[in-house]
């Protein structure tokens, strides 16, 4: 039987140039490809997060209010830190040390973003 791979996956935009860039400063994602229908970036292991603006004619609005896939991070704690520290707004760190740490952070568009320590 075939192998299925998770290769991407789509967050909706207003400008996914914008958008673009402030996911790479703030997240260290890198950007593969970036234009007003679409911004490609990458994260490692063949993994990508698609950001989706209105000119691609999705028929989805920026600012969901629940994560459509999760960001690992190394040293959650920090990077908690570092995005209350610039601003981004962030909810409280939760779960399980022995399951998983996770917290959620608001993208400029309003869209629920889900860290995770695994």
């Amino acid at each position: 039987m075939p192998e299925t791979f998770i290769t991407t996956a789509f967050i909706p935009v207003r400008d996914p140039q914008s958008a673009a860039a402030w996911y790479s400063r703030v997240l260290g994602l890198e950007i593969a490809d970036a234009g007003s229908f679409s911004a490609v970036l990458t994260g490692g292991a063949g993994t990508s997060v698609t950001l989706m603006g209105p000119d691609s004619g999705i028929a989805a609005t920026p600012g969901l209010a629940w994560a459509t896939c999760n960001f690992r991070v190394d040293g959650l704690a920090v990077k908690h830190g570092e995005l209350a520290g610039q601003g981004v707004p962030v909810g409280p760190i939760e779960g399980a040390e022995e399951v998983c740490l996770f917290f959620i952070a608001t993208d400029p568009d309003g869209n629920k973003l889900l860290l995770t320590d695994r």
